[in-house]
């Protein structure tokens, strides 16, 4: 296989090809780096306890990878997150990946009374508004699609997700690949956001 062809692949596969050399990240480099740096948003193993902060245990470390960086990089801001992405080296970045995506997400529960929407968008889009079924990408449990670099997002908090969706949505973030998302959460309405969320949070 020629370079291109390996570039080409690489590419098709959405996995970020670079020419730069440097060592994988580490679990146990990542745990040490977690434990003086992300734990207090982030919790030790990954789990917030926080709703308004995202849990990142099990997620995919290369989604884990791009938002640090889009971070450090002012493509995303947060208050707390954008000071710290910017400390970390390509290194530590790697590192803290590897160990939180090893990590095991805790369980939540759906708001029973949000259910049946949150289903009926995550399963089955808004053929009316046009809005594809959120499993296209996530999948059916929420696990993401790692080769796309789509993120796993079930167990994630109500909060967080609508907190996302709302960003998107006022195209305060933009790091979705071709504006997906932001052209979906456009033709959300509030009540179908708040469902969506409550139901992501009880994927398992």
């Amino acid at each position: 296989m020629t370079f291109k062809q390996l570039a080409s692949t690489c590419a098709l596969l959405g996995i970020a090809f670079t020419t730069t050399s440097h060592a994988a990240g580490t679990v146990q480099a990542g745990q040490a780096k977690a434990a003086s740096l992300c734990v207090a948003c982030h919790g030790l193993d990954g789990n917030s306890v926080n709703p308004e902060w995202p849990s990142i245990a099990g997620q995919h470390e290369q989604y884990i990878i791009k938002q640090i960086k889009a971070f450090r990089a002012g493509q995303r801001t947060n208050a707390l997150m954008s000071p710290i992405a910017t400390t970390l080296t390509e290194q530590e970045v790697e590192d803290v990946a590897a160990y939180y995506s090893t990590q095991k997400a805790k369980g939540l529960e759906a708001d029973k009374s949000k259910v049946t929407l949150g289903e009926q968008i995550y399963r089955g889009g808004i053929a009316g508004s046009k809005v594809p079924a959120c499993l296209a990408c996530h999948g059916p449990n929420g696990r993401g699609n790692p080769a796309a670099n789509y993120p796993s997002i079930r167990g994630q908090y109500a909060t967080q997700v609508s907190l996302q969706l709302h960003a998107y949505q006022k195209g305060e973030r933009k790091t979705d690949q071709n504006e997906m998302m932001r052209t979906v959460a456009a033709k959300l309405n509030d009540a179908q956001i708040a469902a969506v969320a409550s139901y992501v949070q009880g994927l398992r």
